[in-house]
């Protein structure tokens, strides 16, 4: 039992993973905490509507928009003071880091001896771990781009005036759910993954298991249109002499458009649901073009495509949705 756990404490240990076991404590405090300022502001505005005379008491300095801006805070000392502590802060930390752990330099890259596992720096397991569920352009160029362009649009397609400047979880219900499954789940988690779970061959291992170098998995993984038992005999019948030998491959390739656009009706209407259980859509969507709200639905079917993809691997073992000759999806 101790040599599992003498397992766990070698990954923790280890310099490289110092910023991942960072993580899983500032993140759970950091989320904590601001849910904590945002429950504390909504009581506070919650007692201004009751009451709009506190406005003129002590409250006017945690909305000052209450009070008609009638109070300034200003930049140098308070604003100033605060950053300047924080910056020495921060200094001493990074100090103390670079002292007591050593640079993990290794020696020169063998190409006859590849390490195993080989993992890439910790803010790219994420991406390392979305090979296993999707094709290498997907996971290392497409996922990647589209969570660019996703973070970009978002100034352009949050058309919600409140939240901007304070905490608060009643007027931002939305875009904190939205943040938490994307950062938290679709980010974190998969970096924790990578990190603690996946050993040797990248195989599956619980933070309890040894990492066993000549463990084998006899897992099978099949695409969609194998277990539906797609072979195109059906299809040869309707195309020329010259592609029959290529229906099998067609075949494939038609079939897979149902499924993905089954998918996109089903998750749309999902995040329809979810939206006007958030007050998003009846609020929100009045204030934003046709072009935002396309916008807005895309990113978010395309980011609820990942855990999908994620359970059937791991559930089903269904390697492809959609297979062609150029790309699979």
């Amino acid at each position: 039992m101790w040599g599992d756990w003498h397992q766990v404490w070698e990954i923790v240990s280890q310099p490289d993973n110092v910023p991942i076991v960072a993580l899983l404590f500032l993140v759970p405090f950091y989320v904590w905490y601001a849910c904590r300022q945002a429950f504390a502001t909504d009581r506070l505005i919650a007692q201004l509507e009751t009451d709009p005379q506190l406005a003129k008491t002590h409250h006017r300095k945690v909305f000052p928009w209450k009070a008609g801006w009638d109070r300034e805070v200003h930049v140098w000392p308070y604003l100033m003071r605060i950053e300047f502590l924080a910056a020495i802060i921060v200094t001493i930390i990074l100090m103390v880091w670079s002292i007591t752990l050593n640079a993990p330099l290794e020696e020169p890259a063998n190409p006859n001896l590849t390490m195993n596992p080989a993992k890439a720096p910790w803010y790219f397991l994420g991406l390392q771990e979305m090979l296993v569920y999707f094709d290498p352009w997907i996971a290392g160029v497409v996922m990647p781009t589209l969570i660019i362009i996703g973070l970009m649009v978002i100034p352009y397609v949050d058309a919600n005036p409140l939240g901007n400047g304070y905490y608060t979880y009643r007027q931002r219900r939305f875009a904190i759910w939205t943040f938490l499954f994307g950062f938290l789940f679709l980010w974190v988690i998969m970096i924790v993954i990578g990190t603690f779970i996946r050993g040797p061959g990248w195989m599956w291992f619980w933070p309890t298991q040894t990492w066993d170098h000549n463990r084998l998995e006899f897992a099978v993984n099949r695409n969609l249109d194998q277990i539906v038992g797609i072979d195109g005999s059906w299809l040869a019948h309707l195309l020329p002499q010259t592609l029959k030998a290529s229906s099998p491959i067609i075949a494939r390739a038609i079939f897979g458009i149902f499924p993905l656009v089954l998918y996109v009706i089903l998750a749309a209407y999902l995040i329809h649901l979810i939206c006007n259980l958030t007050a998003f859509s009846r609020k929100i969507y009045k204030r934003m073009t046709l072009l935002q709200i396309v916008t807005v639905q895309v990113l978010l079917v395309l980011m609820l495509s990942l855990p999908v993809k994620i359970l059937l691997r791991l559930l089903f073992r269904i390697k492809y949705i959609w297979v062609t000759p150029w790309f699979s999806i």
